[in-house]
């Protein structure tokens, strides 16, 4: 079942630009949103890093193939102090969001880009301030 969650908005977060806020309370371990996804190979991932969907891609499998996650799934901004998950199922072609902790309505919804909420990895392609 795919759905695009009716308590999330999209909004502007000044430098991280837009993102994700929730408009209603979530309980930590509350499912935020299933997203389709659409594959790419390596040849198409490739392409995609030659243009503005490199920024929105996700690795799937292996670095080589990728993954654009719809929904909001490709908004979700970045943090090393994330307060959503995200989980990939790859025979069902879909990622998962869960709340890590209580979000309040009106907090912006974030994840950690590295795929593990406490992975500290610098993110090579984002600026020292966008990795709060």
């Amino acid at each position: 079942m795919f759905f695009v969650n009716k308590d999330l908005a999209l909004k502007r977060f000044g430098k991280m630009g837009r993102g994700v806020v929730a408009l209603k309370d979530f309980k930590a371990g509350d499912l935020i949103e299933v997203c389709p996804t659409i594959v790419v190979n390596s040849k198409e991932r490739k392409h995609c890093e030659k243009t503005i969907l490199n920024y929105y891609i996700y690795p799937w499998r292996s670095t080589r193939t990728g993954s654009i996650v719809l929904g909001y799934g490709s908004i979700y901004n970045h943090s090393f102090n994330p307060n959503a998950d995200w989980k990939q199922d790859f025979r069902s072609q879909v990622m998962t969001y869960r709340a890590l902790r209580d979000i309040k309505a009106g907090e912006e919804i974030t994840v950690n880009y590295n795929g593990e909420p406490d992975d500290m990895t610098p993110v090579d392609w984002l600026t020292e301030e966008n990795q709060a």
